[in-house]
């Protein structure tokens, strides 16, 4: 009688921490959903915007391709959930945008465009939102990844195979100071 309450605790005990190990491996596909939208989103203005600065920006189109070329990377990246080089992509992006946002600076009439006012707002806000959910994905792997190697999580773990996920991590050149008197010297 003593064995079968103890097997029975025990098999109780299992299940709980299964179905505990399940929430947190559902919980970092929803937080990728979150920022997948997001990334979308921006996919969706970026043309607009280069199609905006280019009325202007003649002698620019280096940057401009940059831009699109990184836009295009982000969208490999983020269609096959590679998320290694979503991470890469993104660094491109956000410097790319970064110089865009700065040689904007030396064009009166397109700082004045309202198009170009409103994309470059929105984008910012998108980039903005997508740095938030970045945390909260980075957070569900975090505690996907400690769970599944705590004991006696890792028991269960192990025996149905979870995995652990790989955090979103930008490249290291997005966390360097940026140089903003290097961006207005003109070629």
């Amino acid at each position: 009688m003593i064995f079968l309450v103890v097997l029975g605790v025990a098999l109780v005990y299992g299940v709980i921490v299964f179905n505990g190990l399940v929430d947190v491996k559902n919980a970092v596909p929803k937080a990728w959903a979150n920022i997948d939208v997001l990334l979308k989103q921006r996919h969706d203005e970026l043309p607009k915007l280069v199609d905006t600065c280019r009325q202007y920006m003649q002698h620019e189109q280096d940057t401009l391709e940059k831009v699109t070329l990184a836009r295009a990377r982000v969208s490999q990246a983020r269609e096959s959930v590679n998320i290694g080089a979503l991470g890469a992509a993104e660094g491109a992006l956000r410097s790319g945008l970064g110089s865009l946002f700065a040689l904007a600076e030396s064009y009166p009439d397109l700082k004045a465009n309202e198009q170009f006012l409103h994309l470059q707002s929105r984008i910012t806000g998108l980039e903005n939102a997508i740095a938030d959910r970045r945390e909260f994905y980075n957070e569900s792997v975090n505690i996907n990844n400690v769970k599944i190697q705590q004991f006696p999580e890792l028991l269960v773990a192990r025996l149905f195979s979870f995995k652990a996920f790989e955090l979103l991590q930008f490249a290291a050149e997005e966390l360097k100071d940026v140089d903003i008197g290097q961006r207005f010297i003109k070629s």
